[in-house]
């Protein structure tokens, strides 16, 4: 008897627990059926969010940068054929000389002064002879040969007399033109051989700026562009210049094309200061323009953007040119007006539906109230996150 007992004791535990398995899962089956067909449906996928803007017309140039040079293009190095220990050094660096003015002298030149007086008394007798002679011969005392010989030998001695005065010239160092002494080479005393340097000087009238042109640019550089340039010795300022003399060559070695700009702005200007220069190459007034990060590049290095039309982001193959500033020229493929997709645009595909930055539903081509413009180049950015 107690072992049919204890038999019905677990049956009826096993019944209990077939009740409640079986309440479970009418209560599961029902929780997932109860909630209708569109609790049971996947959920839909978010169109991807975008920003666009109003593609317009503007300015776009074309520029280069460049590193410039302040220098003069009239200096003189002054030297002189004739030796001899430099005396009377009148003149420093810094200093203004006017044309003519004695920069220095050079010693030893006692005997081409004797020379000078010697040459001087002797151009005197020639003089004599040359007037006594020609009376004689116009009177037929003497022959016209002797009026010939006279005056040859007149000339003789004149020119003599005149490269002896030129050679103690050489002795004296003056300067050609008004400038600023640059550089001495040489002091009070030191023994100077023919030809050596001895004083630099520059014409402050004909400081430029000088800079060295790629090749690749150098063909596009006429005299007449213009350009901004910032030196370093005056960080805060820029000035506006423009070429005035393209040279008509390269440089063989660095294969580059060296121009010179004046500034249109006057500025004390000093050889050898630093400057970084952007020259203009073209400017164009009414280009269409994008920004540059709009352009998708498809596998095959076509340029693309994407337009939003009723909605849905439409891909578009254009054709650019100057980029300049973070923005680009489009040559073709666009329309002033065309709403361009200028954020999100990475991963759509033609004829997707997406959301304007700020909607909630997609396909509405609205401009969300709430997003940030900002007119800039060719036209009006729109910028948000979602």
């Amino acid at each position: 008897m107690a072992r049919i007992t204890i038999s019905k004791r677990v049956l009826r535990k096993i019944a209990t627990s077939s009740v409640c398995l079986a309440t479970l899962l009418v209560v599961l089956f029902l929780s997932g059926c109860g909630g209708g067909n569109e609790k049971g449906q996947q959920p839909q996928k978010k169109a991807p969010l975008v920003a666009v803007e109003t593609v317009k017309k503007g300015e776009i140039v074309r520029t280069v940068d460049l590193t410039g040079e302040v220098a003069p293009y009239r200096v003189a190095q002054l030297a002189s054929p004739a030796e001899g220990p430099v005396l009377n050094l009148r003149v420093r660096e810094g200093d203004r000389v006017n044309i003519g003015d004695t920069l220095l002298a050079i010693g030893r030149k006692k005997g081409v002064d004797a020379l000078i007086v010697s040459l001087r008394e002797e151009l005197n007798k020639e003089e004599e002879n040359l007037t006594r002679t020609r009376q004689l011969v116009d009177s037929d005392a003497l022959p016209g040969e002797q009026l010939d010989q006279a005056k040859a030998n007149y000339e003789k001695v004149k020119a003599q007399l005149v490269k002896a005065e030129e050679t103690v010239q050489d002795y004296s160092i003056t300067a050609p033109w008004t400038g600023v002494v640059s550089r001495l080479r040489v002091k009070d005393g030191d023994f100077v051989v023919p030809r050596a340097p001895l004083v630099e000087i520059y014409d402050p009238a004909s400081i430029v700026i000088r800079a060295a042109v790629p090749e690749r640019y150098a063909a596009k550089i006429n005299k007449g562009m213009g350009a901004t340039v910032h030196l370093d010795a005056f960080p805060n300022d820029s000035c506006s210049a423009r070429i005035v003399r393209v040279y008509p060559f390269l440089d063989e070695r660095m294969r580059t094309r060296t121009v010179e700009l004046n500034l249109r702005e006057k500025m004390n200007l000093l050889p050898g200061m630093f400057g970084r220069i952007r020259l203009t190459l073209e400017s164009i007034k009414d280009a269409v323009t994008v920004p540059s990060q709009a352009l998708v590049v498809t596998p095959s290095g076509a340029s693309t953007v994407y337009v939003l039309v009723e909605g849905k982001a439409v891909q578009r193959k254009v054709h650019t040119g100057i980029e300049e500033a973070g923005r680009i020229e489009v040559l073709s493929g666009l329309n002033p007006g065309d709403q361009l997709i200028v954020s999100g645009q990475e991963k759509l595909k033609d004829g997707a539906e997406v959301r304007l930055v700020g909607d909630s539903k997609p396909g509405q081509g609205k401009r969300p109230a709430g997003l940030h413009q900002q007119d800039k180049g060719a036209g009006k950015q729109v910028g948000g996150g979602e």
